[in-house]
């Protein structure tokens, strides 16, 4: 701009000097030429000679102003896109929804107008990333994205939070039944498999939906119980949607306060093994004690260990808590005669842990238990999850002398597989069994089924939940070694235990 006006002053200024210099216009012939000067005529072009480069130079000025007009808001508009669509599937992103779902709050007064927040997020994507990339990762989700619009109403908006969520604003027509349907209409979309290159993906998706109308609030509030429909679903095999419900609020908020509760009674060690008799039916000697979790709280009273342990595990804390009851019962377990096996729990995730045999047989040593009073009990569903881990760990502890024990067997998979190949000492038929053997034959024949079946495979069988005389006689009768349940005495503190052994067996010298 600068430029153009120092241009055309100099330009202005040239011709004024030619003008005066060289006298464009004759004058009178009795004047000399130092006596030229500038006379009406040539003072009239030199005007338009101005007008005219103040023209163009207007001109110049408008036109850059306008182009550059033209680019701010092109750059406005692309920055705009930027910032409302998600730059991989082309979808909109999380800043455009909430703008959707705000304007539509804004206007939710009108109450023939209902809606819906759907939030998805895909099963087992990041398989998906670890074994192929997240190139393949990307063109998964850029599928997705397709078969998300493919599913919904020309009046939907479906965004893609980041990562492997998404979400769908919804406009009802028939209210929960009409989210429902849509919902699984995506469910079906995704359940089918996506072809990247020559390999086949199997992608589920798990779908919390709350409705506007019914649950109010503000976007922030609407989102969070979308979150924790959501979180139910996830909660599910396979593929699931789930509606938020009133109960559900107060189910987060009271595992909120578990958990904060819960760190804090791990920290302060409050949390502590209680010990449940194991009995030799055919003696009737005390075999050992079940170590198992117990924690009160002085204000929750007695959490049970079905609402922590999910906590512990979910919160990356269920080494902290294995490490601290193990090391309490093996220290308990010393003071018991020497004959008496300790037997211990471990979680499906625990098995993830590569360094858990190291840490269990470190825990023994401390303690000075032999590895061969240990027992260790993983449930059949925990060795689906995770058949390489849990073989390295039952390995390393069986060479050491650890026996392992096949809980809740007959529940789940009790597949021969399992009891060849992880080398188990010992099965624990579930309570279920136990609780139906003296009223449905079907319940006994399975109970004599296992118990030849582990005979056949030289295995010890314990039977849980035995509460009543008649069924330890029963299974007595049928070959069962070993019993546990409220018949002989439910879970008790260290000092409880020690007392109970001394009741029982007067005669036994307890080891100090």
């Amino acid at each position: 701009m600068l430029e153009e006006v120092i241009l055309a002053a100099f330009l202005l200024g040239a011709a004024i000097f030619a003008a005066y210099e060289y006298n464009i216009f004759s004058d009178a012939p009795d004047k000399s030429v130092h006596e030229h000067a500038i006379d009406l005529g040539e003072a009239l072009i030199l005007a338009q000679i101005m007008l005219g480069g103040l023209l163009l130079l207007c001109w110049r000025v408008v036109f850059l102003q306008r182009r550059e007009v033209a680019r701010r808001i092109e750059a406005e508009s692309h920055a705009h896109r930027l910032a409302h669509q998600d730059a991989l599937t082309g979808l909109p992103n999380r800043r455009q929804f909430d703008e959707a779902l705000k304007a539509i709050l804004s206007k939710r007064s009108r109450a023939n107008e209902l809606h819906a927040v759907l939030l998805l997020d895909l099963n087992d994507f990041k398989r998906v990333n670890d074994v192929y990339g997240h190139g393949a990762g990307d063109d998964v989700l850029i599928h997705v994205a397709k078969r998300l619009q493919h599913a919904i109403r020309q009046q939907d908006l479906v965004a893609r939070f980041g990562g492997d969520e998404f979400a769908i604003l919804a406009h009802l027509g028939t209210g929960e039944d009409d989210a429902k349907a849509l919902a699984l209409r995506v469910i079906h979309e995704l359940d089918q498999p996506i072809t990247v290159g020559s390999i086949q993906h199997q992608i589920g998706v798990a779908i919390g939906i709350t409705l506007l109308a019914q649950n109010g609030g503000d976007a922030p509030e609407i989102m969070r119980k979308a979150d924790i429909a959501l979180y139910r679903a996830k909660a599910e095999p396979g593929s699931a949607l789930c509606v938020f419900e009133a109960g559900m609020d107060a189910h987060v908020r009271e595992r909120d306060l578990i958990e904060r509760e819960f760190r804090t009674a791990l920290k302060q060690g409050t949390i502590q093994p209680h010990y449940q008799p194991l009995m030799n039916l055919q003696t009737a000697d005390i075999a050992g004690f079940e170590a198992l979790a117990r924690w009160k709280h002085p204000e929750l009273g007695n959490v049970p260990p079905d609402r922590f342990i999910p906590i512990a595990e979910s919160c990356g804390l269920m080494s902290e808590l294995t490490d601290h009851l193990l090391r309490q019962a093996a220290q308990a377990a010393c003071q018991w005669p020497n004959d008496m096996t300790l037997a211990f729990n471990i979680s499906a995730s625990q098995l993830k842990d590569r360094t858990l045999g190291l840490r269990i047989l470190s825990i023994l040593g401390e303690a000075g238990l032999p590895p061969y009073r240990l027992e260790i009990e993983i449930t059949e569903s925990a060795l689906v999850q995770d058949l390489e881990g849990a073989q390295q760990v039952v390995g390393a502890l069986r060479e050491a002398g650890v026996r392992v024990a096949l809980d809740d067997f007959g529940t789940g998979y009790s597949n021969l597989y399992h009891l060849r190949n992880f080398k188990v000492d010992r099965i624990k038929i579930d309570r279920s069994f136990i609780d139906k053997m003296e009223e449905d034959a079907e319940a006994s024949a399975l109970i004599r089924g296992l118990m030849g079946l582990s005979q056949g495979l030289g295995l010890n069988v314990t039977v849980e939940g035995i509460e009543l005389p008649s069924q330890a006689a029963a299974l007595l009768a049928q070959g069962c070694q070993q019993g546990q349940g409220y018949l002989f005495g439910r879970a008790m503190p260290a000092a409880d235990a020690l007392a109970y052994i001394a009741r029982h067996e007067p005669n036994m010298a307890v080891h100090k």
